[in-house]
């Protein structure tokens, strides 16, 4: 099995969202983290989730990681409710870590066994968005973790104020096809 985090942060604060909003719209942020995990399992918080068009993306089954466990999902054949993050220590498949913010912290703070084997690190230089209210969300100790316990194995691809680069855990060995996979899918661009 293979844990990949895929975040868009703002390079000032690590922000990625302010109240329940992305302070930015970036149109190839979007389809980058469409071509990496069309077709894969996601594993996204019930806000992350709820905040998916429909409550769905299509070609991909999504795992709602919730407190909840009578957590209704939107479509039951390809969403299911996950109330123990340890489940993922043991299920079988490659997984995409969508956030939000308290899920990505949750695996990055785990066991060796919960940390992501590769983190797509994209970071919007431009400005937040105006206007918007709530709590500033931030991540952090999310990218301490990763610049202490990871490597960056990539170029850096910019493309529309936002640059991305793939990381890997230090002394692990990744699934070079599950690699490989996500460099064409951010090269696409």
């Amino acid at each position: 099995m293979t844990k990949v985090a895929v975040w868009c942060r703002h390079a000032e604060d690590n922000i990625i969202g302010i109240g329940p909003h992305i302070p930015w719209h970036i149109a190839s942020d979007f389809k980058r983290f469409k071509r990496i995990t069309t077709g894969q399992n996601i594993i996204a918080g019930e806000k992350t989730y709820e905040s998916f068009p429909g409550r769905t993306l299509p070609e991909r089954d999504i795992y709602v990681l919730t407190f909840n466990a009578d957590y209704e999902v939107s479509d039951p054949g390809h969403h299911f409710v996950v109330t123990n993050i340890q489940n993922f220590k043991d299920m079988e498949g490659d997984f995409y870590i969508a956030g939000g913010a308290s899920v990505y912290k949750a695996f990055m703070s785990g066991s060796a066994r919960l940390l992501p084997d590769i983190i797509v690190d994209s970071v919007y230089r431009g400005e937040l968005a105006p206007g918007l209210s709530g709590p500033r969300i931030d991540i952090t100790p999310c990218v301490e973790t990763m610049l202490k316990n990871y490597r960056r194995m990539s170029a850096e691809y910019e493309l529309d104020n936002v640059v991305t680069s793939v990381w890997v855990k230090r002394g692990d060995f990744v699934e070079q096809s599950v690699l490989k996979r996500i460099i064409q899918a951010i090269e696409e661009e």
